[in-house]
């Protein structure tokens, strides 16, 4: 697999001479700086790749074009953003980047209760509380409806948390839960929150993936007509939050989005990760089931606990057998090869790292700490440098 790196752009702690001397090719990025809706404008795509090159590296793989809320609730401004999509999609094109990573997630992006758990180790890990975030939901936002979507002993529980906590660690679950999410340029308060769930208050499941299927009728033909692929990233954690609709969360909904517009276009960003804090996932499996539709691998792991809980492990522990899932993607990429396509090799990345050695106490983007991401990549280059020889 190509070997890649996520890097958030000139302000980044983590360089591309680091991103070269972790011993990735590829690079994973963005124009963070236009992410609200604006189409791309060819100069700016041409000045970050240049950039890119510069430094012995390929832009391998855009993360993320942002889908816009309006897009999203298919209202506002959506006719207007739709089109600016396509835009960007076209100028990627045109400067050679094939493969563009998105999601569609109502408002939160990724969500962690904690972005400095304490591992066993003495580094730290992201984490995902149930109870911190039935204490927030429930008690603190006060959303309406939220008790209906916690069990009774989750709240009684999330009632006694909060009651320990300081106002210190109130205000720090609060960003975490609203006021953070990696290279976005506004922050919600809480007020400013509740307004925008109030933009879902009559959209349900069916209609939110409804609005996600008329969004690939729109942009996959553009896609399939550059030979771009877009690769849709699951929903994260892969259940609802805040009463929003998850719809990208399992093998189910895999399959349904990729029968709503048929297309080596319309494909996956395989995010061990987030489909892996759903019990109900087998990443192996769905591997080898939906392989050809794989453009991106996010390789991470995640420890899930009984009530929901879930902690970011070690790239190589956790409870998705890694090395199963590897030899599933390398085995796509020998029957891609065999077909003869030129774009037989998938692009992978080390996701969300641990903050350990010198990354601990470092000013870095939560889970994107050099160091972690670093150990995470050379263990799995170990698994497939090992697969492969027992293959040859």
């Amino acid at each position: 697999m190509k070997q890649t790196w996520r890097w958030f752009g000139p302000n980044d702690s983590v360089s591309l001479s680091h991103v070269r001397q972790a011993g990735a090719t590829g690079v994973v990025t963005a124009l963070h700086e236009l992410n609200d809706g604006r189409a791309w404008p060819a100069d700016a795509i041409a000045v970050r790749k240049a950039e890119i090159e510069a430094a012995g590296l390929t832009w391998s793989v855009v993360e993320s074009v942002v889908v816009h809320e309006d897009v999203k609730t298919r209202s506002g401004r959506y006719r207007e953003l739709l089109d600016n999509y396509k835009a960007s999609i076209r100028a990627l094109s045109k400067a050679g980047v094939k493969t563009i990573c998105y999601n569609f997630m109502a408002i939160t992006d990724w969500t962690r209760t904690d972005l400095d758990y304490p591992m066993w180790h003495g580094g730290t890990a992201l984490r995902f509380d149930v109870v911190d975030f039935c204490a927030y939901d429930v008690l603190v936002l006060k959303r309406d409806g939220a008790e209906a979507d916690h069990p009774a002993e989750r709240i009684a529980a999330a009632t006694a948390r909060l009651a320990a906590m300081s106002e210190s660690d109130l205000a720090r679950l609060e960003t975490n839960l609203i006021g953070w999410v990696p290279a976005r340029e506004f922050i919600f308060d809480r007020d400013s929150f509740r307004r925008a769930l109030d933009l879902y208050r009559d959209v349900s499941a069916d209609g939110f993936r409804e609005n996600l299927f008329a969004f690939l009728r729109e942009i996959v033909p553009v896609a399939e007509e550059e030979g771009v692929r877009m690769a849709i990233h699951p929903d994260d954690p892969p259940f609802p939050l805040f009463g929003l609709p998850r719809v990208v969360k399992d093998a189910d909904d895999v399959q349904a989005l990729l029968a709503a517009a048929p297309s080596p276009s319309n494909g996956l960003t395989l995010c061990a990760g987030s489909y892996g804090a759903n019990p109900r996932n087998d990443l192996p499996a769905m591997a080898r089931r939906f392989g050809p539709h794989v453009h991106f691998a996010h390789l991470r792991n995640v420890t899930k606990e009984a009530d929901g809980s879930f902690h970011e492990a070690e790239h190589l522990e956790g409870d998705t057998d890694m090395v199963a899932l590897v030899d599933a993607l390398l085995a796509e990429e020998k029957r891609r090869r065999n077909e003869g396509r030129a774009d037989w090799e998938i692009p992978m990345r080390p996701d969300h790292g641990h903050a350990i050695v010198d990354d601990i106490g470092k000013k870095v983007n939560p889970g994107y700490s050099c160091i972690g991401r670093l150990k995470g990549l050379a263990e799995l280059r170990g698994i497939m440098r090992t697969i492969e020889t027992l293959k040859a």
